[in-house]
Formats: C-alpha cells, structure tokens, sequence
C-alpha cells in the first residue's frame, strides 16, 4: 500500500507499549554465544533466536500489536492479510488468539506447507493470483469492500513498534554489543530495531542485510520488489551501512548454524550470519546476528544442506565406468570402503554408452573433508577408474 502522509514513524515510547501489550502472546527469545562463529571471525558473536519464535518468525510481534490496538467495531469486521509465508501465519496466530477472524490471500503457487500453517492457526486461506502482488491487490479490494482491516507486513507504524521490541529485548540482552545485524526486505524489522537501539544504545553500529537484489533468492523472506517508503525513509536516517549477501554466503550459513549451532534457520533469517561470515560486517568488536525466521521449506533444506556439505568436501559425488560383469560394482565399492569413504548412493545405467560391455556408476559418498576426497580419488584413479566429479 502507498505511503499516506499520516504515517509517522514509532517512537520508543510506541515499542515500550507494544512491548506491554504483546506481554504474553510472544516469546523474548534467546540470545545464545556462538564459539564456532567467535573462533571463525576473530570476534565475539551472539545469536538471537527469532527462528524459535511463535510461528517460527519475528513477525508474531508486529502482527500481534496491531491486533491488539483494533477496537471493538474493527475485531467485528475481521483482518486481512496478503503472504506466502510468514506475516500470514503470524496474522492468522494472533487473530486466533484474540478471536478475530483473519482472511489471508496467497500466490495460487505458494508452498503448500505455508498455506497449511496459515490454516492450522485459524485463517481462512484464498489461493489469488500467480504471484504476490495479485494476491496484494485482492486482498486490498477485498478488505475495502467487507470493511474489514487490511494489515500490511512492513508499511505500518504499529507493525514496526511491534517489530521494535526485538530492540529493546537487545539492548537489555547485549550490552557489550557493537554490532547488530539485521535483515532487510520490507524493512519493518530493521526500521524498528533502529529505532529502539538508537534510542537506547545510540552509540552501537546498525547493518542491515539484503539478499536478492537482482532477482529471487533463497532468502525468499526478504525478497520484496517494493521495500516500504516510511520503512526506507527509518533506515536511511538510522542504519550506518547496508550490505548485501548471495544464496551461496546464505547456504553456507544454513549448514554452519544446523551442524554447528543446532539452529534451524530459513534463508532470510540465516542473512545476518550470512554477512558476518563474508566479512561484510564491518566495525569490530562484539557482534549480534539476528536469525529472523526458522521457517525454511524442508526440500529447500535438503538441498542446501547437500550442497554445503559437499562444498566443504564432507559429500563427494563422482562418475566413473565399470565392466559389466558380476562383481564389478562389488570391486569399486571394496575400494571406496578400504579408502574410508561411506557410500550413501549408488546409481548406474548402460543405456547411451559407446560400450556394451560398460556401465556407468554414479557414487554419492560421505568423506570427511576435502583433503579426504581428494586421497580417494587418487586411490581409484591408480586402479585404472577415470573419475569425473560432480561435487
């Protein structure tokens, strides 16, 4: 929705009440120490965990206090919300809990596990539209026509308040933070952070992180085509540096907090570890990353997770041609055994090959790290097998 010229920006006394008032329907998440990401960058590293958050994001909060501010007349007339994702769920949760109904409108293509999530909180759910500004439109008409309040994700001064208590948690959480990182799509999020720090740690160093600049990204949570006016306006006044991170640092800080942390994190909310473990962080000193989102697509996940391993040579996957003859397989597997390497995957063909008497084998195998992948392609290659690696 446009800027109209009666959205102020929240002030902290707008996130104290918020604060207040979301008492109780959200969780004040945990701030955990990171010895892997600490040792990693030479620099004390905390983490603060919106990904265990009700509904798996930050956004409970924001939705939850724009709720709670609706009078009676409002509650009767119902919310609406247009998402794929997040913000859906999270107005769907909080009109449940304060017995509103909430209409939600989504991407006829939108993952069906959001669309789900959304239901199971209580929405009523409307497939519109092949992307997300078809489904904005019809939920903006339709909250027009029934009266009911439109809440929109980022460009709303209540929303921010609520997002800002994330802020106020932080600068009683971190006191000997320097460096807080956070993510940036709408910008709701980061717009309210910055408020409440700057006001009540004015001397912290504020980044904010962008993924998707030039296209889709995995970091579909913060891949917006119009980030919000009175959202952009909060951040060019606040922020001291924004940086922008790839789906290849956003993978790699997937693996890093499952393997090493225990954090399940989606691709927006793995952005701020993204940028610190590029070196993109700037400053010095301690440094908060927020993980804004845990809700990653479990296909996603597998995907990720198979390509930063094999990136850090924990996967080797090769090709390679065997006699067909009984035993063959058997004699190339013996090998990758005696060499260390576990075999999670086998698969092999004849059809398409010059040679009838070959068939092609392709292994997936666990190693433990790239030094090992090497000493065993080296092993087979002195039997005689030509190798074409894959990862």
């Amino acid at each position: 929705m446009a800027e109209t010229p009666t959205l102020q920006a929240p002030t902290l006394a707008d996130i104290e009440a918020a604060r207040v008032r979301i008492h109780g329907q959200i969780r004040a998440t945990p701030v955990y120490g990171s010895d892997a990401l600490t040792a990693r960058t030479g620099r004390q590293v905390w983490l603060k965990a919106e990904n265990l958050q009700r509904t798996g994001s930050f956004k409970i909060r924001g939705a939850t206090n724009k709720l709670a501010t609706l009078d009676d007349a409002q509650r009767a007339a119902g919310v609406v919300a247009a998402s794929a994702g997040n913000h859906g769920q999270a107005v769907a949760r909080a009109a449940r809990e304060l017995g509103i109904r909430a209409t939600v409108f989504v991407p006829q293509d939108a993952p069906m596990a959001k669309v789900d999530a959304t239901r199971s909180y209580g929405a009523h759910v409307v497939l519109a539209g092949t992307g997300f500004d078809e489904a904005l439109a019809e939920a903006v008409d339709h909250a027009r026509e029934t009266g009911a309040t439109f809440v929109h994700a980022f460009e709303d001064p209540v929303v921010i308040a609520g997002q800002g208590t994330i802020g106020t948690e932080l600068a009683e959480e971190l006191p000997d933070a320097e460096t807080f990182l956070i993510p940036i799509g709408g910008g709701g999020l980061a717009a309210g952070i910055a408020i409440a720090l700057r006001a009540l740690r004015p001397g912290v160093r504020l980044v904010g992180v962008q993924a998707g600049r030039f296209g889709p990204t995995i970091a579909d949570g913060i891949w917006v085509k119009r980030p919000g006016s009175l959202t952009m306006r909060i951040l060019d006044d606040l922020l001291d540096d924004r940086v922008d991170v790839t789906d290849g640092e956003i993978a790699d800080a997937i693996t890093l907090l499952l393997e090493r942390a225990k954090l399940v994190v989606e691709g927006a909310g793995a952005a701020s570890v993204a940028a610190l473990i590029g070196g993109k962080a700037g400053g010095d000193g301690g440094v908060c990353a927020l993980l804004s989102g845990g809700n990653i697509d479990p296909t996603l996940l597998i995907s990720v997770m198979r390509n930063g391993l094999a990136a850090a040579g924990r996967y080797l996957v090769v090709r390679t041609r065997i006699v067909d003859r009984p035993g063959a397989l058997v004699e190339l597997l013996q090998l990758v055994a005696g060499a260390r390497g576990n075999v999670v995957s086998v698969e092999h063909h004849r059809e398409g090959l010059a040679g009838v008497a070959e068939t092609e084998v392709a292994l997936t195998i666990v190693t433990r790290d790239e030094q090992h992948c090497g000493e065993l392609c080296a092993a087979l290659e002195e039997r005689g097998y030509e190798l074409d690696r894959l990862r």
